[in-house]
C-alpha cells in the first residue's frame, strides 16, 4: 500500500490538522468555520494542511470564504540591553523584519544600560499606556519583577526573550533551555579537551540574567558528572564588553599556565579570541562560547574558537512577534515552541544570511 493509499484509509481528525499545522485546535475551528480572530497567513496555511490531509473538501482553496482577518493596527515594544553585543543586535533586526511583514504590527526598539535592572523598570514604567505588549530580555531583579507585576496591572501582556524572570505574569518565554545549553557546553568542552586534567575558566556577561546564571549552572553540572580531572578555577564578569573580556583573558591566561579550557556564557567573545592569539595559546585552549555572529564565524574559522552555541534570533523574533500580537489584539497566544541551542563548529558553519 502506498502512502497515499494509506492516508486515504487513516481518518484524519481536527486535532491532526492542528498537529500537523503547529496551531491550536481553536485556531484550527476558527479557520474552518470562517471566524474571526486568525491572521490571513495562518488561515491560509491551516486550509492548505486541511486539503493536503484530506479533512476538508478538495475543491475549496485557501482563500474561499471570508478571511476573518484581524488587521487592527498593534504596537510592540522591545526592552533590549544596549552595547557591543552582535547577537542582541541580530534580534533587533528580525523582530524589526518580522513586525514589517505582519499585517498592522509596528515593533519599537529601546536599547538599555546593558545589565542595569534600574533602567529596565524605569523602561517598563515608561509604557504605561504607551504600548499594546511588550517584549524584554530579563534581568532577574526585585525592581525588574516589581515593574512587570505594575505592567501586568494596566492589561498589557508582555514577554521574556532569551533570558525569563522567575515569578512574574508573562504571556511565554521565547528562547532556548540555558540550563541544557550551558551542559551542553560542559559536555563539548570537556570532550574536546580528551579526559585530561587541567583548569577551567568561566566568563559570564552578567548573572543577573537568569539565562547566564542557568548556563553556568549546567555547565558545572556536566563537569562534576562527567569529567570530575576539569576544575573550574575563575569566574568573571565581563559585561558582553570585548575589551573587558580581552583583559581578564590575558589576565587568566598569565596566572593559569595548566588553562586547558574556557567557557565563555555570553558575549565578548571577539575579546577573548585577541588574548589567546596574542599569548599564543589559541588552538591549545578549547573555547566554547555562544552564537554565531561575524565575530564567531572568523573565530570558528581560524580555529580559535572550537564550538558556538546557536540559538537562532530569526527564529525567536518570529515567535515573539506573533505570540505579542496575538494577545494584543485579545486572540489566542500561540504556545511558544522550545528552541533548541545548535552546535556549531568550523565543519557545520552554515553560510552567512544577512537580515
Amino acid at each position: 500500500m502506498n502512502a497515499r493509499s494509506l492516508l486515504e484509509t487513516m481518518r484524519v481528525t481536527l486535532s491532526d490538522v492542528a498537529r500537523v499545522a503547529g496551531v491550536s485546535t481553536a485556531t484550527v475551528d476558527r479557520v474552518l468555520n470562517n471566524r474571526g480572530g486568525v491572521r490571513g497567513r495562518t488561515r491560509n496555511h491551516v486550509m492548505a494542511i486541511a486539503l493536503r490531509l484530506g479533512y476538508i473538501d478538495p475543491t475549496l482553496s485557501p482563500g474561499d470564504g471570508p478571511t476573518g482577518l484581524d488587521t487592527s493596527p498593534v504596537t510592540l515594544d522591545f526592552l533590549l540591553p544596549g552595547g557591543p553585543n552582535r547577537f542582541i543586535e541580530a534580534l533587533a533586526e528580525h523582530l524589526r523584519w518580522e513586525a514589517a511583514a505582519s499585517q498592522g504590527v509596528t515593533a519599537r526598539i529601546h536599547s538599555l544600560k546593558g545589565f542595569d535592572p534600574g533602567d529596565l523598570a524605569a523602561g517598563l514604567n515608561g509604557l504605561h499606556g504607551r504600548s499594546q505588549g511588550v517584549g524584554i530580555i530579563g534581568v532577574d531583579h526585585p525592581t525588574v519583577r516589581e515593574a512587570i507585576q505594575d505592567l501586568a496591572r494596566t492589561g498589557v501582556p508582555l514577554l521574556t526573550l532569551v533570558s525569563d524572570v522567575s515569578h512574574v505574569p508573562r504571556i511565554g518565554y521565547v528562547g532556548i533551555d540555558n540550563r541544557e545549553a550551558g551542559r551542553l557546553a560542559g559536555y563539548v568542552l570537556g570532550r574536546f579537551v580528551g579526559g585530561g586534567a587541567g583548569s577551567v575558566a568561566v566568563f559570564a556577561g552578567a548573572l543577573a540574567y537568569r539565562g547566564h546564571e542557568e548556563r553556568e549552572m549546567g555547565f558545572h553540572a556536566v563537569l562534576r558528572e562527567h569529567f570530575p580531572k576539569l576544575s573550574v578555577v575563575v569566574r568573571r564578569e565581563i559585561r558582553d564588553d570585548p575589551e573587558c573580556a580581552y583583559a581578564e583573558t590575558r589576565a587568566v591566561l598569565a596566572a593559569h599556565a595548566d588553562l586547558v579550557g574556557l567557557y565563555n556564557i555570553g558575549a565578548g567573545n571577539r575579546g577573548i579570541g585577541r588574548a589567546l592569539n596574542d599569548m599564543e595559546r589559541a588552538g591549545k585552549v578549547v573555547f566554547v562560547g555562544h552564537d554565531v555572529t561575524e565575530q564567531t564565524r572568523q573565530l570558528l574559522l581560524s580555529g580559535t574558537m572550537d564550538a558556538a552555541l546557536d540559538q537562532n534570533p530569526a527564529e525567536e523574533a518570529r515567535q515573539a512577534i506573533r505570540c505579542l500580537a496575538a494577545a494584543a489584539r485579545g486572540e489566542p497566544v500561540p504556545v511558544c515552541a522550545p528552541l533548541r541551542a545548535q552546535m556549531v563548529c568550523r565543519e557545520n558553519l552554515p553560510p552567512a544570511v544577512s537580515v
